[in-house]
């Protein structure tokens, strides 16, 4: 009797050992598979993230000497809506639906002349805008005069770059809007050349199958390649009575992604306008 109980003990401890290994086992599988896949996951986000960082260097070094390096962005027609500046218009066939548009220059350039030009003419036809301040400079009375309709404009009020950025992306996120331009202008340079490359392509595969504008007014040129349209202006000369009348302005096309009709000739890069101030 006790040679059997013996016998029965040992394979029940066989058993229970050979049961608990088996777990100890594919619990030890799950684990490593659970790390394997968090490290290689790890690893791809440094991946990723250190190729964004590589991208952007190159951009901003070869940037003065390509005019679009290394962009992703698709090479199609695009539809066009007019500035509502018709020697503008002539030279750069309007500005360009689902894509980023950035006009920049020095102060008195007429990079506000312009913006307002935008928004009086899309809500001439019908089209509700969104205007991003980054530094709470806008004046509505003077845009008023010039023909903006500010019951269909939103103004959004900004003190910081973070505040922009995060309404301009909630703005092309929720839609509707004909035009969201966001003003850069009176914001620091250290603080508008921090933005990285990555959000603007953010901003541009966010609006690319919409009919909206994004329109970006800056000092200096700070959207890189995922601008389909780049223009710079300067001002040229001065014009007084008793008072300024107004500016000639020299505008140039630093970069454009439309695909011109075959057989048709470029046009010059650069025109000069008259700007008429209004008071």
């Amino acid at each position: 009797m006790q040679s059997v109980i013996l016998t029965d003990g040992c394979a029940l401890s066989r058993l229970r050992s050979a049961t608990d290994g088996c777990a100890l086992s594919r619990l030890r599988s799950a684990t490593d598979g659970c790390a394997l896949s968090r490290l290689r996951s790890a690893t791809d986000g440094c991946a990723l993230s250190r190729l964004r960082f590589a991208r952007a260097r190159l951009e901003s070094a070869l940037g003065e000497r390509i005019s679009s390096p290394f962009t992703d962005l698709d090479r199609r027609v695009f539809e066009s809506v007019p500035t509502g500046i018709t020697s503008l218009d002539a030279l750069t066939g309007g500005l360009p639906r689902g894509a980023i548009t950035e006009i920049f220059g020095p102060p008195s350039s007429g990079r506000t002349s312009a913006m307002v030009s935008v928004l009086a003419e899309a809500i001439a036809r019908n089209e509700v805008c969104a205007l991003v301040d980054g530094n709470d400079a806008f004046d509505p009375k003077s845009a008023a005069s010039a023909g903006v309709e500010l019951n269909r404009l939103l103004w959004v009020r900004c003190h910081k770059l973070d505040q922009v950025l995060k309404s301009t992306d909630l703005l092309l996120q929720g839609g509707g809007f004909g035009r969201v331009v966001m003003d850069l202008t009176d914001l620091p340079l250290s603080h508008t050349r921090s933005i990285p490359l990555a959000s603007w392509f953010r901003f541009q595969r966010t609006i690319e199958k919409t009919p909206t504008v994004l329109l970006v007014m800056s000092p200096e040129s700070v959207v890189q390649s995922a601008a389909a349209l780049v223009l710079r202006m300067e001002m040229r000369a001065a014009e007084w009575s008793t008072v300024l009348n107004g500016l000639n302005l020299n505008v140039e096309v630093i970069r454009s992604r439309r695909i011109r009709p075959r057989g048709q000739v470029p046009k010059s890069p650069q025109f000069e306008m008259f700007c008429r101030l209004r008071f």
